[in-house]
């Protein structure tokens, strides 16, 4: 291993021990700054074709005094076929790959071993931030066929799979229909909030999955669930449900309601393919926070320049997590909006900021809704 790698894993390994979110924001970009530099220079070590870009760009990041002068790549790149890696071949685990629509091109990363395992890492400091570290029943709102595959794993298996170390049981309520349409297993929902009605309890699913074939289904019959203490987790999916307006404030309304929780334990989280292993979950204030080891810097789309407290502009995202693919530095085409640079009522630090839209006519990338092939890349 490279002077370079041992020193990246040992710099992330920190910034995975230190606190989540209460990091003072200039310790924060100073310590994301050198070890961003670094993965750069490990990445061009280890691609050629990052190599070029790296030396093509209009600064040096070697030499660059903050994290937005930093080079990023636009999300597009990710969806070269085969795909950026930064590992051999031989060390490629899985390879994770956006949905996407008939005609578009999905973006794809490629897991070696201690990506995946920082990545697991990552979700279980993020989530157990907002919803505590204990473990509790698990109630999945997707079907046992999701979370099957052999050689594919869904993102939202993904998303499944990453809460599971928050599980002391798992237990799935949608069934297939002939069609393959997901229906609610009343017999296997019925026992779980029999039995765990007043407990804490959590619940995940897909946005779109949740509302179409869980609440919808449910609140038609005046079906009530008696579990006031469950936190019901879920993402991806609102374009669909804009198409059919219904709002985050409907959304949180009819889960609450069916579960018979208040609405504050029903808890949205942002997250890409290209930046998995790092979610952005809204504290009770409506507001996205960013952890130790990530950022976000969100740019005038005219102008490129991060955008004052307030406004608005493109998402770029930056995660230290991934070693097989570079992940590091990636403009979005989603935008949102910088609430503070430091400080919410919530009490976590650095900056704050939600989600607004996809920027108009942008490719569906499909959100977290993934496929996983166990074939790996070629490595380039």
């Amino acid at each position: 291993m490279s002077a370079v790698a041992t020193e990246v894993d040992s710099q992330i390994d920190a910034l995975l021990a230190a606190p989540t979110f209460s990091l003072e924001p200039a310790e924060h970009e100073a310590r994301l700054l050198a070890l961003l530099q670094n993965e750069l220079t490990y990445a061009a070590e280890r691609n050629e074709r990052l190599h070029r870009y790296l030396d093509a760009w209009p600064s040096d990041y070697r030499t660059a005094k903050r994290l937005a002068d930093l080079p990023y790549l636009p999300v597009g790149a990710f969806k070269v076929s085969p795909p950026l890696t930064l590992s051999g071949t031989q060390n490629i685990v899985r390879t994770l790959a956006s949905s996407a629509t008939t005609g578009q091109t999905p973006s794809r990363v490629a897991l070696d071993a201690p990506t995946s395992r920082r990545m697991v890492k990552g979700v279980v400091a993020i989530a157990s931030d907002f919803i505590g570290s204990m473990r509790r029943p698990y109630l999945v709102i997707d079907t046992a066929e999701t979370l099957a595959g052999g050689g594919q794993l869904g993102a939202r298996a993904a998303a499944i799979q990453g809460l599971r170390p928050f599980a002391t049981e798992m237990m799935c309520c949608l069934n297939g229909d002939d069609a393959g349409e997901p229906r609610i297993d009343e017999s296997r929902l019925s026992s779980f909030a029999a039995r765990w009605g007043a407990a804490e309890a959590l619940a995940y699913g897909f946005t779109y999955v949740i509302w179409q074939h869980f609440v919808r289904p449910l609140r038609e019959r005046g079906i009530r669930l008696q579990m006031p203490n469950i936190r019901v987790l879920h993402s991806g999916g609102w374009k669909r449900l804009q198409d059919q307006a219904v709002t985050r404030e409907a959304f949180i309304s009819g889960v609450a309601e069916v579960f018979g929780c208040p609405p504050d334990r029903v808890l949205d989280f942002y997250g890409m393919v290209e930046n998995v292993g790092v979610i952005y979950p809204d504290c009770e204030y409506g507001h996205k926070h960013v952890p130790a080891f990530a950022a976000v810097i969100v740019r005038d789309p005219l102008t490129l320049r991060p955008v004052d407290e307030g406004q608005q502009g493109l998402v770029q995202v930056c995660s230290v997590l991934p070693t097989s693919f570079p992940g590091f530095l990636v403009l979005t085409d989603d935008i949102a909006q910088i609430i503070r640079y430091d400080g919410c009522a919530c009490g976590r630090r650095g900056v704050s900021f939600r989600f607004v839209k996809r920027v108009p006519q942008a490719e569906i990338r499909g959100c977290g809704n993934i496929e996983t092939k166990r074939q790996p890349p070629a490595a380039v």
